[in-house]
Formats: C-alpha cells, structure tokens, sequence
C-alpha cells in the first residue's frame, strides 16, 4: 500500500516543481525586458510630497487613464489589469521609456516618473495588444505639474490627447 502513497507524492513534487520553473519563466526583472536603451528619469524621492496619481485601468483591449491633461514633472502610474489576459503598461516619449512588469488578471504594480514635455506614447507591450486598441498617446506641456499628490486639474488646451485609450 505504500507505493501508491509514493507514486502520488513523487507526482506532486513534480507537478510542484513544474509550476515552479513555470512561473520562474513567466516572471518579470520589473522591467519586462524591453530595453530600448534609455529609460524615463524616476520620480526624486522628496520629503513631503508626492507624485500625481494617476490610474491606469488595463483591460481586454483597452487603457482609461484617470487624467487627460498632464504638465511636466512626477508621476506615478497604477496600473491594473481588470482584464483576462496578462497585461503591462508601457510609456515612451521624449524622456526615454519605462515599462510595469507583466499584470496577471486582477493585479496593479504601481510605476513612479518624471515627465518632460512632448508627447508620450502609451501602449501594453504584450504580444499584439498594442495592435488590438491598448495603445495611446498622452502630451505632457505647460508649466510643471504640482507637487500635492493630487490629480491634476489644468485647462492648458494644449495638454490634451483624447488618444484610443479615453
């Protein structure tokens, strides 16, 4: 009676440690591995104040941002993926580029920078989404955006960028 007992024990250690190596494999270093040779400069950690929030809702195939309009300076982008598929958040403009790790459905990962102003393309860089609607574009101009943590309210007219994700 005990080699049924040990069959199945050796088949849940294998079966544990497929997984494992599996999801080793499907793992992300936070960068995703696009490496396009720059990245956008990071947010400076300052004492008493904080980046505008922004949320990022990624889903089957689509971005809503929170906020339209966006001036220069600290950001941070949460993103969560309210969809099936895995998901990432990718941003690309005139300060280089950063990229979340890989979202499985009903996770967020939280990404803090500093934007300069130009235009902005953001997109979820997985396998065809881009193609599939998850992508748009944000321009970022004015005067640099407050530092009160709280979204931002300007009515520069040209700071929108009603792009595929609105």
């Amino acid at each position: 009676m005990t080699i049924p007992r040990t069959r199945n024990r050796v088949l849940l250690g294998v079966a544990a440690g497929g997984l494992t190596a599996l999801l080793a494999a499907c793992g992300s270093s936070g960068n995703g591995g696009s490496d396009t040779g720059t990245t956008l400069t990071p947010a400076p950690a300052k004492a008493g104040t904080s980046a505008t929030q922004v949320t990022a809702a990624l889903t089957d195939f689509h971005i809503q941002l929170s906020t339209q309009k966006y001036r220069p300076g600290a950001y941070t982008f949460t993103a969560t993926n309210m969809g099936h598929h895995q998901h990432a958040l990718e941003l690309v403009g005139p300060g280089g580029s950063d990229r979340s790790k890989t979202l499985d459905p009903g996770q967020s990962t939280a990404l803090t920078l500093t934007l300069k102003s130009g235009t902005y393309q953001v997109f979820c860089p997985i396998g065809g989404h881009k193609d599939l609607g998850m992508d748009t574009k944000i321009t970022v101009g004015g005067t640099p955006a407050p530092s009160s943590g709280s979204s931002n309210t300007t009515t520069d007219p040209d700071t929108t960028s009603p792009g595929n994700g609105y």
